[in-house]
């Protein structure tokens, strides 16, 4: 686990890069469920969109500001001190604001359409959740922010992951989850994915659940794995450099 001379400080690019992010995640999926209504997706449109969207986030803002662009994320890098308590909280005032003015969008360019399936707010599903059981849907929202979380852990908090795999992790994962779990809970797995719809349409329904699960999720498996990596006693080993990167051993950070 890190100690607090390690964790990086961020500034006022890392503050935008998550405010845009999040405003795309948002946008791009409530704009493709909103202009689809009602014929819908199927279940490979939306595990395709996801995935391909969170990898470009990951890929075009992860130097930047390391591609949060999710609540419960940042909450559980902060609960392991992989990001200063006040930096967390800003991340999370431009995440949620993100999410509302993608969502936003999404209801300006889709007004009709959109209303028909509430911009895209995740909803728990009666059909498909054994009668649309509240628990489960709470479970099924940490699983997936678990398994999201997860790979998160594994390919960019991992010292011993290969580089320039974590957008394909990161995006595959959560395109796999929302293929499982969309169409029980409409596959958030984030609250900003959720807070920002619903502010646009209105719609609250078991609100606390896509606040709580992602959170509930994303810091167990953060711990988890933080747990997994101490356990693994074996040397680090020696990371090809990529084009452009120095060869040489980055120098030792003194404490100030």
């Amino acid at each position: 686990m890190s100690t607090p001379s390690s964790i990086e400080a961020k500034g006022s690019a890392a503050y935008v890069a998550e405010f845009v992010g999040t405003l795309f995640l948002v946008l791009f999926i409530c704009g493709v469920i909103s202009s689809s209504a009602p014929r819908g997706l199927t279940l490979a449109d939306l595990g395709l969109l996801h995935a391909l969207l969170l990898l470009a986030i990951v890929y075009s803002i992860g130097s930047i500001s390391g591609a949060h662009v999710n609540p419960a994320l940042t909450i559980a890098l902060a609960s392991i001190r992989k990001i200063s308590g006040g930096d967390a909280s800003i991340y999370i005032v431009m995440q949620l604001a993100g999410g509302l003015a993608g969502a936003l969008l999404a209801k300006t360019f889709f007004p009709g359409r959109g209303a028909l399936v509430d911009y895209g707010t995740p909803a728990i599903n009666d059909t498909f959740l054994q009668g649309g059981s509240v628990a489960l849907a709470l479970l099924a929202e940490a699983i997936g922010a678990f398994a999201l979380m997860w790979a998160v852990m594994g390919t960019a908090v991992n010292p011993n992951a290969p580089k320039g795999v974590a957008g394909i992790a990161i995006g595959g994962t959560l395109g796999f989850a929302v293929m499982v779990f969309g169409p029980a809970t409409g596959g958030s797995f984030n609250p900003a994915r959720f807070l920002g719809p619903a502010l646009a349409a209105g719609s609250w329904s078991d609100a606390w659940l896509y606040l709580i699960g992602p959170i509930i999720g994303a810091v167990a498996a953060a711990w988890a794995y933080t747990w997994l990596m101490s356990a693994d006693l074996r040397p680090l080993p020696e990371q090809t450099p990529r084009r452009g990167e120095s060869a040489e051993p980055p120098p030792p950070v003194v404490p100030t």
